[in-house]
């Protein structure tokens, strides 16, 4: 049976940054599964900072609520950290994180890419975004149940995604700064999609690769 590896590989949970901001929700207990809430609530907060920036009117209002968009996401995926990090290195882990770890993370991506379609002017394509992400992470955990491992490859997985998210949005602003008529974030949605889907792709293929090779 291939070890799993249930952690997804972030180089940013080694730094000292990380650790002491650890060291400092662990002395104040904060519990990781209120920390997995808060990622939700940055999450819906950026869906709809997302969804608003496509309704109103005015370059500085899209502008200003593009940025609140990337913000939350960006505290959305902060959050997604500190909840493992107080959860295995602070020892504050319970018999219920494996929920928390999970099902919050599912509805975030969800909001988020949805709230992100509409910025676009396209809901569908946001709604579409989310269900390939759904769908990743449906195939991660098919390959663990089977024994197979958690397979957290991209180049769609959750980071990229949001990485994208957040850098069409900034890249839009810019875009409007500078006077510029371009539509970033649908090119963005666009990319996610993209990797989103070669992502599903490569997962399956490496699962159906491992199952006949142990049969």
């Amino acid at each position: 049976m291939t070890e799993d590896f249930s952690r997804r590989p972030i180089a940013s949970r080694n730094t000292k940054w990380a650790a002491y901001v650890t060291r400092q929700l662990v002395a104040r207990q904060v519990a990781p599964n209120h920390i997995s809430i808060a990622s939700v609530v940055a999450a819906v907060g950026a869906g709809a900072a997302f969804a608003l920036s496509g309704c109103v009117a005015g370059p500085i209002w899209v502008g200003l609520l593009l940025i609140v968009g990337a913000a939350l996401t960006q505290l959305r995926l902060l959050c997604n950290l500190f909840d493992g990090l107080v959860a295995v290195e602070g020892g504050l882990g319970s018999p219920d994180g494996a929920f928390w770890n999970e099902v919050p993370d599912r509805l975030s991506d969800l909001v988020i890419l949805a709230g992100f379609g509409a910025a676009a002017g396209s809901p569908m394509l946001g709604l579409l975004a989310g269900a390939l992400a759904l769908f990743t992470a449906y195939l991660r955990e098919f390959g663990r149940a089977a024994g197979l491992g958690s397979d957290f490859s991209g180049p769609g997985a959750k980071s990229h995604r949001m990485a994208v998210v957040i850098g069409g949005a900034l890249a839009q602003v810019l875009a409007l700064i500078l006077g510029l008529g371009w539509p970033v974030v649908t090119w963005a949605l666009w990319l996610v999609i993209a990797l989103t889907a070669i992502t599903v792709a490569r997962r399956s293929l490496r699962i159906l690769h491992k199952l006949g090779a142990a049969g």
